[in-house]
């Protein structure tokens, strides 16, 4: 058997005069070489900090009035460190953070604007479209007082709401109702500049032909899609030719979805999700195929089956601890954990106000809520040892709630 495995032949060749030297030249290179201890951040580091920032300093640069809502334009404020707009997946939102009169919010609105005018370094931005609510509390204050020139914080890209193609089909069906529509004309404007890769087709629910929000600017981009994206208006309040009249029902639902599979995402008010998720049923869509955006606050909590009705209008004390300081704050029963201490002026952390991102997650110490089962998104961990979402907590007797904020 051979002593070596290799040819040997090949080394007889080689001059050894670089390796002589080898520890001088080291020596040489560590005595030049600072003092102080090197630094590298990784670029998968550089890249999350780009993509999910804590927080962006924002300026209004324009405003669009709508009669009852406004789109705002906001851009970097470059002075405040930020210096570009975090590209986002069409139909995310951003957390915005507000101060009303002392009572520090954070309210989620869609980003309404195409994905692509996030990208590169220079003039990136966003749209947010807000149309005034009922209850008005945020929205109200926004369109009363955001200006251009203004300077606005907010979070970064939030939500899942936005296509996956794993589960989505490749023909998406959207019911819109109101502002409902920012979404999908997000995933419409992707569309058109190749950002995303499917076909969309909106059924939009308006009272009227003259209140249809941004009715110009979606036509305007389905123009532009080749087909590939297509609006329909459904208008429960009128009947008008070139219209459909109602609801958006499953009858109506499958006459646009045509031949082959589709997916069936919804944005509206609460009462629209409820009629939606009966008529895809009806559909016989499996429950893969069909979902709604859930961020916003989670309104009517009493008019659901199982809240208990001798709780309305009762009033609960609610204890917050924040590291270790204790304060007793008035909650009533009807309005969310999240709610009492926003009035309190207690700097609560929330995003999504609907239970699902779990950026409010705190502990209950004790006492009893009610958590409606279709916004209950905690893990089987949180239920086993005593975590909720304020957002949707609504209280049933006094409680006491360890709250954890986060530095903005």
């Amino acid at each position: 058997m051979a002593k070596y495995n290799y040819d040997k032949s090949l080394l007889k060749g080689l001059s050894t005069g670089a390796f002589l030297h080898q520890v001088k030249t080291r020596n040489e290179a560590i005595a030049a070489a600072p003092d102080t201890i090197p630094s590298s951040v990784f670029n998968a580091n550089v890249l999350a900090k780009r993509l999910h920032p804590a927080v962006q300093h924002c300026r209004i640069d324009s405003v669009t009035d709508h009669g009852d809502a406004k789109s705002f334009v906001l851009v970097p404020d470059r002075e405040k460190g930020t210096q570009e707009m975090a590209f986002f997946r069409a139909s995310q939102y951003v957390s915005v953070r507000l101060d009303i009169d002392g009572a520090l919010v954070h309210k989620p609105y869609t980003i309404r604007s195409n994905p692509a005018d996030a990208l590169g370094t220079e003039n990136t931005s966003y749209t947010l479209t807000i149309k005034r609510t009922n209850p008005a509390y945020a929205s109200a204050y926004i369109l009363d007082n955001w200006k251009a020139g203004d300077c606005v914080d907010i979070s970064g890209p939030l939500g899942d709401f936005y296509y996956q193609g794993l589960r989505d089909a490749k023909h998406v069906v959207a019911v819109a109702g109101g502002s409902g529509i920012t979404p999908f004309y997000s995933m419409a404007a992707a569309i058109v500049s190749g950002l995303e890769d499917f076909d969309l087709t909106i059924l939009y629910g308006s009272r009227t032909a003259d209140g249809i929000l941004l009715r110009d600017e979606i036509e305007e981009v389905a123009a532009k899609s080749g087909g590939r994206v297509k609006v329909v208006h459904v208008l429960s309040d009128e009947e008008r030719e070139g219209y459909e009249h109602g609801f958006v029902t499953a009858e109506l639902i499958k006459k646009y979805a045509g031949e082959g599979e589709y997916s069936v995402l919804m944005c509206g008010p609460k009462a629209m999700y409820d009629f939606c998720v009966g008529e895809c049923k009806k559909l016989g869509l499996p429950k893969r195929l069909y979902r709604a955006e859930m961020s916003g606050d989670y309104m009517g909590a009493v008019n659901n089956a199982d809240y208990p009705k001798d709780q309305i209008g009762r009033e609960y004390s609610l204890t917050v601890l924040i590291h270790g300081e204790r304060t007793k704050i008035p909650c009533k029963a009807g309005e969310s954990l999240l709610w009492a201490m926003e009035r309190a002026a207690i700097n609560a952390p929330s995003h999504c106000r609907s239970g699902e991102c779990g950026w409010c997650h705190s502990r209950l110490v004790s006492g009893q809520v009610y958590i409606p089962a279709e916004a209950d998104g905690r893990r089987l961990a949180d239920k086993k040892f005593g975590w909720i979402h304020p957002c949707v907590s609504f209280p049933l007797s006094d409680i006491e709630l360890e709250v954890f904020p986060t530095a903005d």
